[in-house]
């Protein structure tokens, strides 16, 4: 694991960056060509959504990565963490512009459609997580930017279960992306059996 690290160390950022930003317009050319189907848009709206979704899961697994395996790929996090909200606000766009198109639809959407309301959720949930994505906002906000950013745990169950609510029927797909989403911030509650070892040392 060592060696992959020191390989890893070697790469870019930047490079995540333009290797993440790909697929968005190569969705958007076989939208426009026909390569998404009888549906564009709605296949468009549900490929960048996915692709949010597996950002955000990357994003989630790099502390427990780090921890239980030894793979550090902390250097990337910020650029994932990124890309993710990219893929998230592209997503909305897309239902905001090329779906509902009328904005007197698009409230009574968000109220009426209980999924849509969980991913509006979910999408105001990471606003702040974007907004303080700098290095002027970890100097400003010092210890609190920790704190603000946990809000995309919240937002990562949200976003999960707007994909399960919006399949028809039983899908196992959006299952197995909450199932993830769970185990990932399952890896980051404390470990029982240390904290009964804390107080066991503590009451001693």
């Amino acid at each position: 694991m060592q060696a992959v690290n020191q390989i890893l160390r070697k790469i870019p950022v930047w490079g995540v960056y333009l290797l993440g930003a790909l697929p968005a317009p190569w969705l958007l050319y076989l939208a426009m060509t026909g390569g998404l189907g009888v549906e564009p848009i709605k296949a468009l709206e549900h490929k960048l959504g996915e692709l949010a979704l597996q950002l955000l899961i990357v994003g989630l697994a790099i502390t427990p990565l780090r921890r239980h395996v030894g793979l550090n790929l902390m250097k990337f996090r910020r650029a994932i963490g990124v890309l993710t909200f990219i893929y998230v606000g592209l997503h909305l766009l897309v239902w905001l512009v090329l779906d509902v198109q009328l904005p007197s639809q698009i409230w009574a959407d968000i109220l009426k459609r209980p999924y849509i309301t969980v991913g509006m959720a979910a999408f105001l949930l990471m606003l702040p997580l974007a907004v303080t994505s700098n290095n002027w906002s970890v100097r400003r906000l010092g210890p609190s930017w920790r704190k603000v950013h946990r809000l995309i745990y919240p937002a990562a169950l949200l976003g999960a279960l707007h994909y399960v609510m919006l399949a028809k029927g039983f899908q196992i797909e959006p299952l197995i992306y909450l199932a993830i989403i769970a185990g990932l911030l399952a890896l980051r509650l404390p470990n029982p059996a240390g904290l009964i070892r804390w107080r066991q040392a503590d009451s001693a």
